[in-house]
């Protein structure tokens, strides 16, 4: 959730309109409804922890270990924890009044991550106890920004924008539209990569669905309402930035639309101190991230599916998944270091999502091979069923977001500064 705090521009800019954005953003919501109704079949029919990784072994299991590589390219080439650094990172230096370059950028998200990284090595009860006050404090931030914005857009005296600032127009009519047909098919997968990767978290409850309790009913229930107040906050909180932030100056933004948010409203002093706040809000996230990712290598470690599986798969010495985290760590700083934070952010969240929707095709087709004829005596019959439609619909569109990609963009437009358009596909 941390990243309505910094895909705004990005969104804004593959979408080409404001009226365009609200339609991506729409769109996100909607390929994840489908997502959780997929993963809600899994989950309901093999109601056990372990998400993507316990189905793709359930379907795939011959040759052996293929879908447990799988699932091991899967989660090594997600970098959540790897983003949210940088958008942490990229806040603190913000907030500290430092000129932003791709130095002290980036050595600030690597002190964030390696703060994430010993809070829940040498103190895992403590970092877990910070990472779920940070996550309740994010949803108080979130709010904020859809009230005061909406409170602005109202017109409610205390709530306009400075007039050193330019006011925004976003919601006239010829306004609202205006730019919708400087878009392509390679944009308008940029933008739904984007926006998806702010829903990406419907399966995590799969993950864990061995320690719920009623699995089988919570998931029918609390996966479906997760997303509406999900996709409820995001609209608000967009409605907000646009009520208070002009266009041009959202394009320009980066991942700071948060604080232009605040300045426009309260001046710059108190946007120093609220970009401490949401860098605070978006450090939760991150720590978060890893907590989820290196329990996941360590599930693959006990999987024997890692080089040196028993290292990776212990908890010692301070009963916490060490070299599973140690890993994770590894690897993050890898991918963000060399990359110019104008980029990484962009590149990290694609090639998350790229992934994802491999797994996404091969998890869909997984159910129409469960439905045929040659997997009947398998005997599935799981309580809940995900309509066939919506199974098909799931299939054509993560196709589409794995083929789309290698259409170049259009003449004058870029998906990255420097890399070139196809690397998120690597």
């Amino acid at each position: 959730m941390a990243s309505i705090y910094a895909t705004p521009s990005t969104v804004l800019r593959s979408a080409g309109s404001v009226g365009n954005t609200f339609f991506f953003w729409t769109a996100g919501a909607f390929l994840a409804s489908l997502g959780i109704i997929v993963t809600m079949e899994y989950g309901t029919g093999i109601p056990r922890s372990g998400g993507e990784k316990t189905y793709l072994k359930f379907l795939y299991g011959r040759p052996d270990f293929l879908a447990m590589c799988i699932f091991a390219a899967k989660v090594l080439t997600t970098r959540n924890l790897a983003a949210n650094g940088l958008a942490c990172g990229e806040y603190l230096v913000h907030a500290l009044s430092l000129t932003p370059s791709r130095f002290n950028i980036r050595g600030m998200a690597l002190v964030v991550l390696t703060f994430c990284f010993l809070a829940h090595e040498t103190t895992p009860t403590i970092g877990l106890r910070v990472q779920n006050v940070l996550g309740l404090f994010k949803l108080f931030i979130l709010w904020a920004i859809a009230m005061t914005g909406t409170f602005c857009l109202l017109g409610i005296p205390g709530f306009s924008v400075s007039p050193l600032y330019e006011a925004p127009d976003n919601f006239a009519w010829d306004k609202f539209w205006e730019g919708s047909t400087q878009i392509s098919p390679n944009s308008i997968v940029t933008g739904l990569f984007t926006v998806m990767w702010s829903f990406s978290g419907y399966t995590y409850v799969n993950v864990v669905l061995g320690e719920v309790r009623d699995p089988v009913r919570t998931v029918q229930r609390a996966a479906p309402l997760a997303l509406l107040l999900v996709f409820m906050t995001y609209t608000a909180v967009n409605i907000g930035y646009f009520s208070v932030v002009a266009k041009g100056d959202v394009l320009n933004s980066g991942r700071l639309i948060a604080a232009l948010f605040f300045r426009n409203l309260f001046g710059p002093a108190t946007e120093r101190l609220l970009s401490f706040i949401i860098a605070m809000s978006v450090l939760g996230n991150t720590l978060a991230s890893l907590f989820v990712e290196g329990r996941l290598i360590q599930e693959l470690g006990r999987d024997n599916v890692l080089p040196m599986s028993s290292l990776f798969a212990s908890a010692e010495p301070f009963d916490s998944p060490f070299a599973a985290m140690t890993l994770e760590y590894v690897v993050s700083v890898a991918f963000m270091l060399p990359i110019d934070p104008g980029d990484a952010y962009t590149f990290l969240a694609n090639l998350s999502i790229y992934t994802v929707a491999i797994t996404n095709l091969l998890l869909s087709i997984g159910l129409l091979l469960l439905r045929s004829k040659s997997y009947r005596e398998i005997g599935w019959n799981p309580p809940f069923r995900a309509p066939k439609p919506v199974i098909i619909a799931f299939i054509a569109l993560n196709g589409l977001l794995i083929i789309i990609p290698l259409i170049p963009p259009t003449h004058g437009t870029k998906t990255y500064k420097f890399l070139p358009y196809w690397a998120r596909m690597l």
